[in-house]
């Protein structure tokens, strides 16, 4: 994907979709995990802090951000 796009919606998130996401651990700092869902694990079509999903690698965290290149 070549844009970044917001992670609040459900709509733009799927299994095998690369994303950055925030750990609960690292709300504060911010500090985003990139990765690619395996999982969605919100419920609701919006979330205001982004939908949560599972990782690949078994991370859990709200999407902040989807597509674009990983850093």
């Amino acid at each position: 994907m070549s844009r970044t796009v917001d992670g609040r919606s459900r709509d733009h998130i799927r299994p095998g979709v690369q994303v950055r996401i925030v750990q609960k651990k690292d709300q504060r700092s911010g500090r985003l995990t990139e990765g690619t869902v395996r999982e969605i694990l919100t419920g609701s079509s919006f979330h205001p802090h982004g939908i949560k999903v599972r990782l690949t690698d078994g991370t859990v965290g709200r999407v902040q951000e989807i597509g674009g290149p990983l850093r």
